[in-house]
């Protein structure tokens, strides 16, 4: 089972994909102008690593707190490929893994499923 994490709520963009066999992951800079193309960026970064958006089962976004240009861009991106592709997603806050001890990026497909979180469920925490 292939998974992408994308965080766009913090200071830098940021992408992972976890394989079977490996885990890959990039950052760029976390800019308007980023955030307009990130459908190329993950696209782009699937395919540096010899995958298509069809390969992915699940994807993991972080819905906040944190900047509303790039929360409402990855939510709508997210959905996009829910529709296009119909692949499951969840979004999760840190927050809902404040008592955890290994939060790494990695570690967030097991708690989600460790805290039950919902898929296909959008709530944004936006910072004002």
């Amino acid at each position: 089972m292939n998974k992408l994490i994308i965080d766009v709520a913090n200071e830098k963009i940021f992408l992972m994909i976890i394989t079977k066999g490996s885990i890959y992951n990039i950052t760029h800079e976390n800019t308007k102008i980023n955030y307009e193309k990130l459908t190329v960026i993950i696209n782009d970064f699937l395919l540096s690593k010899s995958l298509k958006i069809a390969d992915i089962n699940a994807i993991y976004i972080n819905n906040g707190p944190g900047s509303f240009a790039g929360i409402r861009n990855s939510i709508s991106v997210v959905k996009a490929f829910n529709i296009a592709k119909n692949i499951d997603y969840y979004t999760y806050n840190l927050g809902d893994f404040k008592d955890e001890e290994d939060l790494s990026y990695e570690n967030i497909p097991n708690l989600c499923k460790k805290y039950k979180i919902k898929k296909n469920l959008i709530n944004p925490i936006y910072i004002s």
